[in-house]
C-alpha cells in the first residue's frame, strides 16, 4: 500500500513483531489468493493450546490438503465472483452499508496525518480490509517512517479496525464459499479479540 521504505525492525519488541506479522499474514492472504509457497509456509505453521494456537494449527491442516486451484476458486467466489463475491471487505460497507463512503475519506485523511502514501499501481479502495491491516503491520514496524506509539495504534485500531473488522472475520468464518478462509477468518476474529482488550487494558 505505501510508497515509502520499509526500515528494519530492530528495537521493536518481539510481541509487537509478532503482531505485524500477524496482520501482514492476514493482509497477504485477504489480498490475493495464495501461491503454492504460500500454502506449503501455512502448512508449516505449528499453533498450541491457546484458541489462536489451535486455529492457526487448524489453518496449517487444511492448506496441506488443499491445492492452489482449488483455494484460488475459494478466493474469486469470496470476494470477486460474477458481478461481485459472497462477501465485499470494505469498511465503508461494512459501516454504512455502501462503497466509497465517509469511512474511506477518514481513512485517506489518517493516512495523509500519518505519511502513508498509496501506491499508483493498487487500484481497490484504502478501505479494503487487506490494505487496513497492511497498514497497521506497518505502524507497528515502522515501515512509514518511524515506529508509532500505542496511542497512535489504539487510535487508527479503533477508528480503521475495531469498528468493523471483527464481523468481517465472523463473516468469513460463516461464507458458504469458505474453507480455508474460514480457518483464516477464525484467527483473525481471536487476533482482533485479544488486540481489543490489550488496547483497553493500556
Amino acid at each position: 500500500m505505501a510508497a515509502v521504505k520499509e526500515l528494519p525492525e530492530s528495537g521493536i519488541a518481539e510481541e509487537d513483531l509478532l503482531r505485524a506479522q500477524l496482520y501482514q499474514m492476514l493482509s497477504h492472504f485477504l489480498g490475493n489468493p495464495p501461491s503454492e509457497k504460500d500454502l506449503a509456509n501455512l502448512a508449516a505453521m505449528n499453533g498450541d493450546e491457546s484458541p489462536l494456537g489451535e486455529a492457526i494449527a487448524s489453518l496449517a491442516k487444511i492448506a496441506a490438503k488443499t491445492d492452489v486451484a482449488l483455494v484460488a476458486q475459494e478466493y474469486h467466489d469470496l470476494f470477486i465472483g460474477v458481478g461481485r463475491g459472497e462477501l465485499l471487505p470494505y469498511g465503508s460497507y461494512y459501516l454504512t452499508g455502501f462503497l466509497h463512503e465517509k469511512p474511506l475519506a477518514n481513512l485517506r485523511n489518517d493516512m495523509t496525518r500519518l505519511g502513508i502514501a498509496r501506491r499508483e499501481t493498487v487500484k481497490i479502495p484504502e478501505d479494503h480490509i487487506a490494505a487496513i491491516f497492511e497498514m497497521m503491520a506497518g505502524l507497528i514496524t515502522g515501515k512509514y517512517g518511524t515506529v508509532f506509539d500505542l496511542d497512535e495504534q489504539r487510535e487508527f485500531f479503533h477508528t480503521h479496525i475495531g469498528s468493523w473488522a471483527s464481523h468481517f472475520m465472523s463473516d468469513l468464518e460463516a461464507a458458504k464459499s469458505s474453507i480455508l478462509y474460514a480457518s483464516l477468518g477464525t484467527i483473525g476474529r481471536i487476533f482482533l479479540e485479544i488486540e481489543e482488550v490489550a488496547f483497553t487494558m493500556e
